[in-house]
């Protein structure tokens, strides 16, 4: 049997994503919430969910799918008595931007493969814009205002591309019947993520979690605290209905075009990754600070 080969266009998401995702994990991000009032968990809500406006817990808990509705709950709609959702916005690219300087330089922002593949990105994202059916939060991202700097035009692209995807990836999970607890059970079961990581920062307690994982095994998903064939099954058909959902998006850039972008953000993610940028422990020990989680 020969070797899978890539998606080019999954390929162009997965290479490019640490240069969105570290905006979650970065100090900077704490740094910047508590400097506006709000603790990191309220701060993420607030800044990911602030493109609806002043969001309630309801709206947020369904379209982030697999956090616990009572932890939002407590962060919304209280945030907004402190914050407004442009100052959310703005704090998210101001995170970015400190972060992106730190870790890759402002030489290194400024060359001509940033703004490239900046261009290439925005250009999948724009037409990503043309498909908002069925996406909601993707769709509340696409009315922000595009910032300026070319390194800030590749994260918020990055950031619109991602949300198309896991917009289309909740699709899959609610066809599939599964919840978002027993989603990220399903992902821990994997091996390839850390359990504390997302239980804790997903607010989800330990007799939740257990539930969830009794539940599973009951499906025939799981075999003790692993996947089961069906569960292996079941997480492969999930991932490919995600890409098949996602792949419209890099359409109009073709394999060339993914395999460009790929080519131009790999060395930047690797910096990123290497200058332990997307080290999840401090929003761990945040959002462990809930009694909730314990």
């Amino acid at each position: 049997m020969g070797a899978v080969t890539e998606a080019p266009s999954r390929l162009a998401w997965r290479v490019t994503e640490p240069l969105h995702a570290l905006v979650y994990l970065v100090p900077e991000a704490a740094e910047v919430y508590a400097r506006l009032g709000l603790e990191p968990m309220a701060g993420y809500f607030a800044a990911r969910g602030a493109a609806f406006g002043e969001a309630g817990p309801a709206l947020v808990a369904a379209t982030f799918y697999n956090f616990n509705p009572a932890m939002i709950a407590r962060a919304l709609p209280a945030a907004w008595a402190t914050v407004t959702p442009e100052q959310m916005v703005a704090a998210r690219l101001e995170i970015a931007g400190t972060a992106l300087t730190r870790a890759l330089g402002a030489e290194t922002l400024a060359s001509p493969e940033v703004a490239e593949a900046a261009e290439l990105a925005r250009t999948a994202a724009l037409h990503a814009a043309t498909l908002p059916h069925g996406r909601p939060l993707f769709a509340a991202h696409t009315a922000l205002s595009w910032p300026d700097a070319p390194h800030l035009v590749l994260f918020h692209a990055q950031t619109l591309l991602r949300e198309f995807r896991g917009d289309g990836h909740i699709a899959a999970l609610v066809a599939a019947g599964i919840s978002g607890l027993e989603a990220i059970v399903l992902h821990v079961a994997t091996g390839a993520v850390d359990g504390r990581f997302l239980r804790v920062t997903r607010g989800w307690s330990r007799d939740q979690w257990a539930a969830a994982t009794e539940a599973l095994r009951e499906r025939g998903l799981m075999t003790g605290d692993e996947l089961s064939e069906e569960g292996r099954r079941v997480r492969e058909g999930l991932e490919a209905a995600t890409d098949r959902l996602a792949e419209p998006a890099y359409a109009t850039l073709g394999a060339a075009g993914c395999l460009r972008l790929a080519e131009l953000t790999r060395p930047l993610s690797r910096t990123v990754v290497k200058a332990g940028m997307l080290d999840p422990a401090g929003l761990t020990d945040a959002a462990g600070e809930s009694k909730h989680t314990e």
